[in-house]
């Protein structure tokens, strides 16, 4: 029975492997520092927890499923789903270790529960580069097309669902005013649709869209970015005109997230710019 078991060691010795183990292990050390001091209630602190958790499984996964040479058996594209998986990884454990300290480090910091607080944070931030270093490693060269989720565009694409979702997760107070509306429903209906985008690549779909399918995602590109425009204009406007900023503005304070969302708009719009750029580039530029 073990002789059937092929084991392909490039899994752990590439350097690629290399970076998976760092991030096994960080993410190992900074969930179980967390643990160890009993301190991660409330949504902040399940957030990072969950982070960390869910990307030590899968990232283990991943590195077993490439080990034994399963892989191949699934019915998705592989380079697709690690790319996507390795930019949602990186963004998500980088959150965490923005909001980790944040929320639940203050100062002065002297006890061993903040001690060991603090070193979470810093093994989460070597964690995110360990990711960030994978993202690097397995970004397609420019030219190669083989695999979408790993070109600039296609890891845009994990990007912009990303914060899209932390948008979501700040909405609080909305539904009085249609200006805002529209704009939460600008933020819907681009994430679905990106959200869409990555499962169809990464379930192998896209090749049964009955049309040219670079030409249509570099339209719909151009449609989500003027979207994205109006709500970069509308939703500032209709949540600070008239309103400063109440005093105190706790961590719940409806200004803070408005101001949250607005930046997030903005990161988002900018997002999606840079990959109508560079799709439009990949489409129009390399079939003359």
């Amino acid at each position: 029975a073990m002789a059937l078991v092929r084991m392909n060691l490039r899994a752990v010795t590439s350097w690629v492997g290399i970076a998976r183990l760092f991030a096994i292990l960080l993410s190992c050390i900074a969930f179980s520092l967390v643990a160890s001091t009993g301190v991660y209630g409330g949504p902040y602190g399940t957030w990072c927890m969950f982070s960390w958790g869910f990307c030590f499984a899968v990232t283990l996964l991943i590195v077993l499923l490439e080990l034994f040479e399963l892989y191949p058996k699934l019915p998705l594209s592989w380079d697709d789903f690690t790319s996507a998986f390795s930019m949602l990884a990186a963004l998500m454990i980088f959150t965490s270790s923005v909001v980790f300290p944040s929320v639940f480090i203050g100062s002065p910091c002297s006890s061993s529960i903040c001690m060991r607080q603090a070193a979470a944070t810093a093994i989460s931030c070597l964690c995110f580069l360990a990711y960030a270093l994978e993202v690097g490693l397995t970004r397609a060269k420019p030219g190669d097309i083989s695999s979408f989720l790993s070109t600039v565009p296609g890891l845009l694409k994990v990007f912009e669902a990303y914060v899209a979702c932390l948008i979501f997760s700040l909405l609080d107070t909305y539904d009085s005013v249609p200006g805002l509306q529209w704009c939460v429903a600008v933020y819907a209906v681009c994430f679905v649709i990106t959200l869409l985008i990555i499962i169809f690549t990464i379930g192998r779909c896209l090749s049964y869209i009955p049309c040219p399918l670079e030409k249509v995602l570099v339209a719909y590109n151009a449609l989500a970015m003027l979207m994205y425009l109006t709500a970069v204009i509308i939703w500032p406007f209709y949540s600070f005109n008239n309103r400063s900023r109440p005093s105190p503005c706790g961590a719940n304070c409806s200004w803070n997230k408005h101001l949250g969302v607005t930046f997030l708009t903005i990161f988002n719009f900018l997002a999606y710019l840079v990959d109508l750029v560079y799709s439009t580039k990949m489409v129009f530029i390399r079939t003359r």
